[in-house]
């Protein structure tokens, strides 16, 4: 494999959604930083600031402002998870595209290996699993078992984490994706529909750590609902558009 200054020829867009991670976004960008340097040889930090109400937008402005491989995409109004990964995708213009939460829920420094995977296996997508995700606590993780039991059920699709935010994407399977969802179920609905085109989807083990920094919303009711809202609106024609590219 090719290297330049002993790192791989990679280029690569990390896309961040955040509402109101200013307790985090300053350590996550030193990470971010650190990790992308040992194991890209290109690449840019989106940041989504999704209408935050704190200090986030202008801890984001004051980075990017330093360092000029961060931008800053901000929205007026929240929009959710998906209206913030859609912005984020949409901004990306590297060959790949890494997503992850600003809570650092796995170790950057593995994105490495998440390229490796890639590489080996000619995959177009790499999804990341926790090996090990009751640190969340019992309902989370009991939500968490039933959703992606219903997922894999209607979609006949083995995902093993299909909410866990760590995914590698060619982003040349990212353009013109018709990307429905503004709130969690977008992490179901794009690899659906990646796996619907043809995409080669492999999956990965990470270590889990749960979040320390800012409140996740994640298995709130109103969150809960919006997933089982989506899910019943878009199932139907992403049944339908499986069996179309089938044909």
């Amino acid at each position: 494999m090719s290297v330049t200054a002993g790192r791989p020829l990679r280029a690569v867009s990390l896309v961040v959604p955040m509402f109101n991670e200013e307790r985090s976004l300053t350590h996550f960008l030193d990470v971010a930083r650190d990790a992308l340097g040992r194991h890209v040889a290109d690449w840019e930090v989106v940041l989504v600031d999704d209408a935050s109400t704190d200090g986030t937008a202008a801890a984001a402005g004051a980075r990017a402002a330093d360092e000029p491989r961060i931008r800053v995409v901000r929205h007026e109004r929240n929009r959710g998870l998906g209206g913030a990964l859609k912005s984020g995708f949409s901004a990306a213009s590297k060959e790949w595209v890494l997503y992850s939460d600003c809570d650092l829920p796995w170790d950057l420094d593995e994105a490495g290996r998440v390229f490796r995977a890639a590489e080996l296996t000619g995959a177009d997508v790499v999804s990341g699993y926790r090996h090990d995700r009751t640190g969340e606590g019992p309902l989370r993780t009991i939500y968490s078992f039933l959703y992606n039991g219903l997922v894999q059920a209607l979609f006949r699709f083995p995902i093993r984490d299909v909410n866990f935010s760590c995914k590698l994407i060619r982003r040349s399977f990212l353009d013109g994706l018709p990307l429905e969802s503004e709130g969690s179920f977008i992490d179901a609905e794009l690899l659906v529909r990646l796996r619907n085109r043809g995409a080669l989807i492999q999956q990965v083990g990470l270590d889990y750590f749960p979040r320390t920094r800012g409140v996740s919303t994640l298995s709130s009711p109103r969150t809960i609902l919006r997933i089982l809202g989506d899910l019943a609106r878009l199932a139907p024609a992403l049944r339908a558009e499986r069996r179309r590219f089938a044909r």
